[in-house]
C-alpha cells in the first residue's frame, strides 16, 4: 500500500538505451560496448542501474510513501539488465519480479514489466507483433507488444506495455507504422473482452505520438478507453523534450470500468508526469528538460531522455 487511503502507484519508464557491456551478435548494441566511441563501460552501466533504481523507487505523487507495485518499462536490452535492475541498491529490497521477452527489434530493445508478485499476482503473459513493411516490401521489425493479465486487489487486470515506432524518419511519414500498431492493441483487448466482458484493462507505454494523435485517439474510441494524460498535456506538462518542444508520448491509458467505484476495489485516482528536478537538466539552455545519460556520443551521467509517468488506483 502505498499510502495511507490505500493507493497504488502504477507506473510507466522509458530508461533509454539499458544495455549491457557485453557484445550481442544478433543485436546492434555496438554503441554500447566498452570499445565504441561511447564507451560504455561497467562502471557506467552500474551507475545507470542505480540511477534508474532510484528514480524508479521514488515514482509517485507527494503522499507515496512506497514504490509503485507495477512498473511497464521501454528500452531493456535482455533478462539480465533488468535483472540487474531489480537487484540494483535502490531496488533490491522493493521486491520486484519481472516478464520480458525478446523481440525482433532491430536496435534490440524491448518492454519488460516490474511488479510486485505481493500485491499483483501474475497468470498469464504473451507478446505480440506489429507487422509492417519497408517501402521495398521487406519486414520492418519493432517492439513486441507485452501483455501480462493477473489479479490485483483480487480483481482481473490486464496491462499491455508498448513501445511505438518512432518519428525519426518524420511524424507524418511513420504514422501509418503507430496506427498499426493501435491497430494490434484494440484487437488485443477486443479479445480480452470476448473472453472476460468486465476485465479491467490498463494499456501503457511510449506511444511516440501525443495524446491528441490519431493512433492515441483510435485507442481511446475503438477501445472504450479513458486517457487522463490529455488532461495532464493540457497544463503544458511533457515526458520529453525534442527541439525545445515538450512531447507526452509517455501515457496510461486504462478501461472506464476503473470509474465504477460500486463495483469496483479499484478505482482511478489520479495521473500525472514524474518530472522532480532531481531528473532535470539543472542550468544552461536545456535546463528543465529530463537528464540524458549521453547527449550524443558525450557522456553526462544522467538518467534518460524521458520523464516516468504514474497513475496512481485507490483500492478500498
Amino acid at each position: 500500500m502505498t499510502n495511507t487511503q490505500n493507493s497504488y502507484t502504477v507506473a510507466f519508464y522509458n530508461i533509454e538505451n539499458l544495455f549491457d557491456t557485453l557484445n550481442d551478435p544478433n543485436s546492434d548494441d555496438d554503441d554500447f560496448l566498452p570499445t565504441s566511441k561511447k564507451r560504455w563501460t561497467k562502471k557506467r552501466y552500474y551507475n545507470k542501474l542505480r540511477k534508474i533504481g532510484s528514480v524508479i523507487s521514488k515514482i509517485g505523487n507527494d503522499d507515496s510513501h512506497e514504490a509503485p507495485i507495477i512498473v511497464g518499462l521501454a528500452e531493456v536490452e535482455n533478462k539480465l539488465v533488468i535483472s540487474d535492475l531489480i537487484n540494483s541498491e535502490n531496488l533490491r529490497d522493493e521486491g520486484y519480479k519481472y516478464v520480458h521477452y525478446n523481440s525482433s527489434d532491430e536496435r534490440g530493445i524491448d518492454v519488460a514489466l516490474l511488479y510486485k508478485d505481493n500485491v499483483f499476482k501474475v497468470e498469464d503473459s504473451d507478446t505480440f507483433s506489429v507487422y509492417l513493411e519497408t517501402d521495398e516490401g521487406l519486414r520492418d521489425y519493432t517492439r513486441d507488444i507485452l501483455l501480462v493479465q493477473g489479479k490485483l486487489n483480487g480483481e482481473n487486470v490486464s496491462i499491455i506495455v508498448n513501445h511505438w515506432s518512432s518519428r525519426r524518419e518524420g511524424e507524418k511519414e511513420t504514422e501509418h507504422k503507430r496506427i498499426a500498431a493501435a491497430e494490434k492493441v484494440n484487437s488485443i483487448i477486443n479479445t480480452l473482452k470476448e473472453d472476460s466482458p468486465n476485465m479491467k484493462i490498463i494499456v501503457m507505454g511510449d506511444f511516440n505520438d501525443n495524446p491528441d494523435n490519431d493512433s492515441i485517439e483510435l485507442l481511446e474510441k475503438e477501445s472504450r478507453l479513458f486517457n487522463p494524460f490529455k488532461t495532464v498535456w493540457s497544463r503544458d506538462v511533457g515526458s520529453l523534450n525534442y527541439n525545445f518542444q515538450w512531447n507526452l508520448f509517455d501515457q496510461i491509458l486504462f478501461s472506464i470500468n476503473f470509474f465504477d467505484s460500486e463495483n469496483s476495489s479499484l478505482s482511478f485516482e489520479e495521473a500525472d508526469v514524474f518530472d522532480v528536478k532531481s531528473l532535470t537538466q539543472y542550468h544552461g539552455k536545456y535546463q528543465g528538460q529530463p537528464f540524458r545519460t549521453y547527449v550524443g556520443k558525450k557522456y553526462k551521467g544522467g538518467y534518460s531522455d524521458h520523464f516516468p509517468v504514474f497513475i496512481t488506483l485507490k483500492s478500498s
